[in-house]
C-alpha cells in the first residue's frame, strides 16, 4: 500500500485529507510541524508528501528543500497563497503540483493518483529486472538475490543489453558494436572472455544460469 505523509498543521485540514486518501485505498501518516515532517522523511519510508506552507517551527519551503536534497518523491504543496510567483518559485524548489485552498477533495485525489502514476513510471526506468536480477541505470549497479556485483564498464554495458531485451538473441557484432562502440571485426574472444568473465560473477551468487549461448546466433538471457 502507498504510503503518503500529511505535513499540515490545521488538524481539521489534515485529518479531512488523511480520511479521503485512505477511503481512496492510500495509507496515511500525519504531522502538523516541518520538524516533525522531516523527522519522518529521515526515518520512514513514503511515497508522496502533502506539504502545507504556513507551518510552526519548519516552513513549508524549508522543508521541501531539506526532502530535495537526498529524495526525489512527489511533493504537492497545499497552500492559501495563490499568487503566481510563490507558485512559480515553489516549482523551481522541487514541488511536483500545488494546490490552492480551499480545495476540492476529488481534486486532491486526482492530483495524488496522477503524481504517484507519474513517479513510479520513472522509477520503473531506473530499474531493469529479470528473475533475481535488478540493474540500477541510474547508479549503475547490478544486484543478484539482494547482492551486488562488480562489474567493469563493459561487463555492465552487456549485461544492461540483456536487461532492456530480455528475449532478444544478441551476435558477438551487435553486442561489440553497442558496447565498445566499434565496428565489430570478428575478434571473438574478447566477447567470449567478457561473457565468461559475467557467468564466473553470477554464479558466486546464484545458482540459476542467466547468459544462454545460441549457437551460431548469439548470447542471451536464459529463460
Amino acid at each position: 500500500m502507498e504510503r503518503i505523509l500529511i505535513i499540515e498543521d490545521e488538524k481539521d485540514v489534515n485529518q479531512l485529507l488523511a480520511q479521503t486518501l485512505q477511503n481512496s485505498g492510500y495509507e496515511t501518516v500525519s504531522v502538523h510541524n516541518g520538524l516533525d515532517g522531516i523527522s519522518r522523511l529521515r526515518n520512514q519510508r513514503f511515497d508522496m508528501v502533502l506539504l502545507d506552507l504556513m507551518l510552526p517551527f519548519k516552513s513549508g519551503d524549508e522543508v521541501l528543500k531539506e526532502i530535495r536534497k537526498d529524495s526525489d518523491i512527489p511533493v504537492i504543496v497545499i497552500s492559501a497563497k495563490d499568487l503566481v510567483g510563490t507558485k512559480i518559485d515553489l516549482l523551481t524548489l522541487g514541488a511536483d503540483d500545488y494546490i490552492t485552498k480551499p480545495f476540492d477533495l476529488g481534486e486532491v485525489t486526482a492530483r495524488v493518483v496522477s503524481n504517484l502514476r507519474r513517479y513510479h513510471r520513472k522509477e520503473q526506468k531506473k530499474q531493469l529486472s529479470y528473475q533475481e536480477l535488478i540493474l540500477d541505470t541510474e547508479s549503475k549497479t547490478l544486484l543478484v538475490n539482494g547482492a551486488v556485483l562488480e562489474l567493469t564498464a563493459k561487463e555492465y554495458g552487456i549485461m544492461e543489453l540483456f536487461l532492456q531485451s530480455p528475449n532478444k538473441v544478441f551476435s558477438k557484432a551487435c553486442l561489440y558494436e553497442s558496447v565498445w562502440g566499434d565496428e565489430y571485426l570478428g575478434d571473438e574472444n574478447v566477447i567470449k572472455t567478457h561473457i565468461s568473465n559475467l557467468r564466473n560473477k553470477l554464479k558466486n551468487h546464484s545458482e540459476a544460469e542467466y547468459i544462454e549461448t545460441v549457437w551460431g546466433l548469439g548470447y542471451r538471457l536464459a529463460k
